[in-house]
């Protein structure tokens, strides 16, 4: 028997119940339900803030802007952090986000001639997210809910082991799913590559 996805419907209504409050059969209009209004917005929040620490899901490499008629590169509203592709800064520029579009520190401007290639982490729609990014999250922000609205209690303790384990799942996946070695990082490439070159400079020497 295969399992469905867990939709922002369900994250919300999984909220409502550590409250004792009935669910709601749609998340279209809310008004007058304050209650699942804060809870969709907490659940907004913490998705927000687990996206922007940046997973395989939800991490662009290699993306291309160009400039528009003005010269301005000009970010999506769902592009949280960008990172120019370029391990080792230029002598001659540097570039970095700022009010939604990107700006060079090194020429003091948001002015550009050429294309900039730039690694980018945006956010997702919750049903865009991978199952165990989609599980944390709605765990997180029921223990979250929970304590706002009622307050630290017995059950604070259950949410957190939940949560705790669902943490664990979404380790686990970016792990699998990412294959990360040491060598994608430049930083501790480059610290290999100094001590190898060392080795050999060595051995030369002896020789």
């Amino acid at each position: 028997m295969s399992l469905n996805r867990m939709t922002e419907l369900e994250a919300v209504n999984t909220m409502l119940t550590t409250i004792g409050e009935q669910p709601v059969s749609s998340l279209d209009n809310l008004a007058g339900l304050q209650d699942a209004s804060i809870a969709r917005q907490i659940l907004s929040n913490i998705s927000r803030t687990v996206q922007s620490k940046g997973w395989v899901f939800n991490l662009d490499l290699q993306v291309t802007y160009s400039p528009n008629s003005n010269g301005e590169i000009i970010l999506g509203s769902n592009v949280i952090r960008i990172d120019t592709t370029s391990k080792v800064r230029s002598s001659t520029k540097d570039i970095i986000e700022r009010g939604g579009k990107l700006y060079d520190r090194e020429n003091n401007t948001s002015v550009f001639t050429d294309d900039v290639k730039v690694d980018r982490v945006i956010v997702l729609n919750f049903e865009d997210l991978p199952e165990s990014a989609r599980r944390y999250i709605a765990t997180r922000s029921a223990r979250v809910f929970h304590d706002r609205v009622v307050g630290s209690g017995e059950l604070h303790r259950f949410f957190t082991e939940d949560e705790q384990m669902a943490w664990s799942e979404l380790l686990e996946y970016e792990s699998e799913v990412g294959d990360y070695t040491i060598f994608d990082d430049y930083d501790v490439y480059r610290i290999i590559e100094r001590d190898t070159g060392k080795v050999r400079q060595t051995a030369t020497t002896t020789t």
